[in-house]
């Protein structure tokens, strides 16, 4: 794994002393996990019940990010915000919720696609927007062409052990322009390797780009819901942001962000969407080139100033400042020269019960059939579905359903898992992903379970079947050249043949190989030419045999022993083909 280096807060407009109140603020107001946060100690990040390190380098190489924190919500008047020094947003606008219109669709867009592919994995699309945030900037304000890509590079720093970690270049400079070393590229900042395995096609023109809104926004969201996780656990969440960038800060920014477009967001034209302050970190600021400079506001930035320039980030041997100053007091007890108290934490802790698992669901009702079939290999036509109702009878939404695949069974839900938690719609319905069979058949059960409730659960009977045997009634040989070895060699031309049913070509119909006496006595040759089974014995029979999607199988090498004469191979099929085919072996010279 990458090294993964320590990080500071950037200083900006705000001073330290007004970011580390803003943090404490949104500790008490919104943001899960901060009360806890240890910023910068990684020694403490795998304390009980917190996710562990990922196994690989995080996606974005631990590169750089931006570090602004959304506008504060007042504990007494959810929806409204304050303003201190340094964090964009006002009480009245409220910029910050505004997000660019392609980047908003595309983050939507992946949403629905994953919904449909990775159900069980309840990715919303807020968690997209918070990490676009916080990567890029939403694309450096929406930055982007008609299709979506960024109209110039988004690029993080140069990814050399100076500052960040060291990954030598993976791509030739493909996408990142550099053959040296690597650079975390686009909206969604991928390092070249990882976007090699985790790149996706978000917007349906046949490529995948990095640069491309819509093809980050989907890839992005398949590397959260990997290794089956359900993004409505907070385990989960907590894992999969931590495989985006290992870093206790980075957790927390992200976390404050999706709680932050969680409250409501709203569409901005493109290129009109807030900049962070400093525009990042790194490179990310210079390549962006949306940061107004000292030209007049034309967009030209060139990644120089004290807010861009790498070098207020610290080095490996740098210790990250985990001090957190003490806000001066005054008379109001709020921040010098704004007149504003600092407001003061709720009475009552926020709720930690997630809307998904409201109280009062007392019943899980099955909807339509209890019993599923299909044959081997194939989707099952209904999914398990059932209903959640409270004591008075009435639909619950946004319960937490988990199923379940029990029994010895290679059957999986779509995603190739065995258990998927899903939520209640608004009719209090919940239908389980996709139920893919495998090759094994027999019963298995599907049991649906409301999570953290005392209702009994609900189980389903599914049956695989055998699928049916393809069938030939016509074998033809593929070429007409006469087939002759020598003795105690094999057949140098490979022999091929076609099966048909009715005049079309049929795939996987099972063939049986056997060198037989003669046409009118078809027993078994025990002598003359043969094959070699899976362990390398000579058998003169073979009946693991089937033809591919062309309706077509090439037999495996026929050998011959010390015998000369003229042979029969006769090929039979379930449906009634036979077809003989000669073999001639003639006596090797002496030697």
């Amino acid at each position: 794994m990458a090294p993964l280096i320590g990080r500071r807060l950037r200083k900006g407009a705000a001073t330290t002393a007004v970011a580390a109140a803003a943090m404490a603020a949104l500790t008490a107001s919104q943001a899960p996990g901060f009360a806890n946060s240890d910023h910068g100690d990684r020694n403490r990040e795998q304390r009980a019940g917190e996710a562990p390190a990922p196994d690989d380098t995080p996606i974005d190489g631990g590169s750089s990010y931006h570090t602004d924190l959304p506008p504060l919500v007042t504990p007494d008047k959810p929806g409204s915000s304050i303003d201190l020094p340094g964090l964009p947003g006002g009480s009245s606008t409220k910029p910050e919720a505004g997000i660019p219109a392609s980047v908003l669709a595309a983050y939507k867009k992946a949403e629905a696609t994953l919904r449909e592919s990775n159900p069980g994995c309840n990715l919303p699309w807020e968690l997209l927007a918070a990490i676009g945030k916080v990567e890029s900037g939403q694309a450096g304000g929406g930055n982007v062409g008609a299709d979506g890509t960024t109209v110039s590079p988004i690029l993080g720093p140069v990814l050399n052990g100076d500052g960040f970690a060291l990954i030598k270049d993976t791509d030739g400079g493909a996408y990142d322009g550099d053959s040296t070393h690597d650079r975390a590229v686009g909206p969604m900042q991928f390092i070249p390797s990882t976007w090699a395995s985790w790149g996706r096609d978000g917007n349906g023109d046949g490529e995948k780009d990095p640069n491309n809104v819509y093809d980050a926004a989907l890839a992005a969201g398949s590397y959260l819901c990997a290794d089956g996780r359900d993004l409505s656990v907070k385990a989960d969440l907590d894992r999969a942001i931590l495989g985006y960038n290992h870093s206790r800060e980075y957790l927390n920014t992200v976390l404050s962000w999706f709680e932050y477009y969680k409250r409501g967001t709203h569409e901005v034209p493109d290129g009109t969407g807030v900049i962070p302050s400093g525009n990042g970190s790194g490179d990310k600021g210079k390549d962006s080139g949306r940061n107004p400079g000292k030209d007049g506001g034309k967009g030209k930035d060139t990644g120089k100033g004290e807010e861009n320039d790498a070098r207020t980030l610290p080095k490996p041997s740098d210790k990250p400042d985990t001090t957190t100053p003490t806000p001066p007091a005054g008379e109001n007890g709020g921040t010098p020269g704004t007149g504003s108290p600092t407001p003061e934490p709720p009475t009552t802790p926020p709720s930690t019960t997630p809307p998904s698992t409201p109280s009062g669901t007392s019943k899980l009702t099955t909807v339509g059939a209890k019993e599923l079939s299909t044959t081997a290999g194939t989707t099952f036509a209904q999914s398990p579905r059932v209903k959640a109702v409270d004591t008075a009878g009435k639909p619950v939404a946004s319960a937490r359903v988990r199923y379940e695949i029990l029994g010895d069974t290679d059957a999986r839900f779509l995603g190739l898992v065995k258990s998927a938690t899903v939520l209640t719609a608004a009719d209090g319905t919940a239908t389980a992903p996709k139920l893919l069979a495998g090759e094994k058949t027999g019963t298995f059960t599907v049991r649906a379970t409301a999570v953290g409730r005392e209702a009994a659960p609900v189980e389903f009977t599914a049956t695989v079947k055998a699928r049916p045997v393809p069938q030939a009634d016509a074998l033809a040989r593929i070429g007409d050249k006469k087939l002759t070895a020598r003795t105690g060699a094999s057949f140098a031309d490979a022999l091929t043949v076609k099966a048909t049913n009715k005049g079309k070509a049929t795939e996987g119909v099972p063939v049986t190989a056997t060198m037989i006496t003669s046409a009118k006595d078809p027993k078994p040759n025990d002598k003359g030419p043969y094959f070699l089974d899976d362990k390398g014995k000579p058998v003169r029979t073979l009946a693991a045999l089937k033809t591919d999607d062309l309706g077509q199988l090439t037999l495996p090498k026929i050998l011959t022993d010390d015998h000369a004469g003229t042979f029969l191979l006769r090929l039979t099929t379930e449906g009634g083909a036979v077809l003989d085919i000669e073999l001639t072996v003639t006596q090797a010279p002496a030697s």
